[in-house]
């Protein structure tokens, strides 16, 4: 009978190459991200669609491209689009809107 005097790796062994193998997974998902010209930000609005915003509000939504914005909605004026939260025009205009005859106004108070 032949017994095997071999040293059984410890689970510390183990949880490295598992620890290894989670971080390799992420810089790999992270790179094709970067690759693709995926943003790592939240975006205003999914694929196929762009962001409008209530008329005298702060609110918003989104509308599926080639669509017309609901009523009550109107485009953001050209230039001054959000494209990702907490970016230039995100903040901007949680402190504006346009109102019903499309001037850019201060948001009234909430």
């Amino acid at each position: 009978m032949r017994t095997n005097n071999r040293v059984r790796p410890t689970s510390r062994v183990i949880s490295g190459r598992r620890t290894r193998s989670v971080w390799g997974l992420a810089l790999a998902g992270v790179t094709a991200a970067m690759l693709t010209g995926c943003s790592m930000e939240d975006a205003q609005c999914g694929g196929g669609e762009y962001p409008v915003m209530a008329v005298g509000s702060t609110g918003g939504a989104c509308v599926t491209n080639g669509e017309e914005p609901p009523k009550g909605y109107v485009r953001y004026p050209e230039g001054k689009v959000p494209e990702h939260v907490g970016d230039k025009w995100d903040e901007y205009w949680s402190t504006h809107t346009i109102n019903e005859k499309g001037d850019i106004i201060k948001a009234p108070a909430e």
